[in-house]
C-alpha cells in the first residue's frame, strides 16, 4: 500500500516539530549537496530553526558572502544598506557624544566659556565646586589612612629600638649581690635583702676598668 498524502501544516507538538525539523533539514542539506555535484551548481543554504539554531551550506567552490555579493549584482538589491545606515546613525551619535564631552572638559579647564550663559556658568561653578569637594574629600581621607601607618611604624619602631637598648644594656653590664657578711655591702644587702642592693664589679674580661680606683662604696645600683 502507498503512503497516505501528509497535510503541511504546522506541527503542534514541540518535540515532533523538532524531530522532523532534523530529518527534513537532514534531507534538504543532501539533496543541496547532490545538487552541486550533479549539476555544478554553486549554492549557498541558511537555516534557522523555531528555537533559532542556525544551520548552513554552502558550495566547495563557493563561499555565502560572494553568493550574496552576485546576488544584489542580479537582483539590483543592496543588504547591507540597512546595516550601512545604522553603523552610520551609531557612529554619528558617537561623534557628538565625543564633542560634548571634550567641550565640558574644556569648560572645566575654564576655556571655551565664552558661548555660556549665566545659567549654564552657575551650572558649571556648582559642578566643580562639588567635584572640588570629592577631591578634598578623598585627599583628607589618603592623608589620614597614611597618617596611621606611619604611626603605626613609628610606634613599632620605638618599641623595637627599647628593646634593643635593654638587650645592649643586658649584654654590657654584670650585676651580682656580694654576699661576703665580712663587707660593708654584704652585710648591708643581707640586712636589706639580696634584691635591693647591687655592686658592681670589674671582671677579668673587662680590663679598661681595672685599676681605676672604684672602691665598692662608688658604684652601686639601688
Amino acid at each position: 500500500m502507498g503512503r497516505g498524502k501528509i497535510e503541511i501544516k504546522k506541527i503542534e507538538n514541540p518535540t515532533n516539530r523538532q524531530v522532523t525539523y532534523s530529518k527534513r533539514r537532514a534531507g534538504i542539506m543532501k539533496k543541496a549537496s547532490e545538487l552541486t555535484v550533479l549539476c555544478d551548481a554553486q549554492l549557498s543554504l541558511v537555516m534557522f530553526s523555531s528555537t533559532g539554531k542556525f544551520s548552513e551550506y554552502c558550495s566547495p567552490t563557493t563561499d555565502t558572502k560572494s553568493i550574496y555579493d552576485r546576488y544584489q549584482q542580479v537582483s539590483g538589491i543592496n543588504l547591507w544598506s540597512s546595516q550601512y545606515e545604522k553603523m552610520q546613525n551609531t557612529l554619528n551619535h558617537l561623534k557628538e557624544i565625543n564633542q560634548t564631552l571634550r567641550r565640558e572638559i574644556r569648560q572645566r579647564m575654564g576655556e571655551d566659556l565664552d558661548g555660556l550663559e549665566i545659567k549654564e556658568l552657575r551650572g558649571l561653578e556648582q559642578n566643580m565646586d562639588e567635584s572640588l569637594k570629592l577631591v578634598r574629600n578623598r585627599k583628607y581621607h589618603v592623608i589620614s589612612t597614611q597618617t596611621d601607618t606611619y604611626k603605626k611604624k613609628l610606634k613599632n619602631s620605638q618599641e623595637t629600638h627599647r628593646n634593643l637598648l635593654r638587650e645592649l644594656e643586658a649584654e654590657h653590664a654584670v650585676y651580682y649581690v656580694d654576699d661576703d657578711p665580712n663587707s660593708y655591702d654584704g652585710a648591708l644587702a643581707l640586712g636589706n635583702g639580696p634584691s635591693y642592693l647591687y655592686s658592681f664589679r670589674s671582671q677579668p674580661s673587662q680590663p679598661n676598668l681595672q685599676g681605676m680606683g672604684y672602691g665598692p662604696h662608688d658604684l652601686r645600683l639601688a
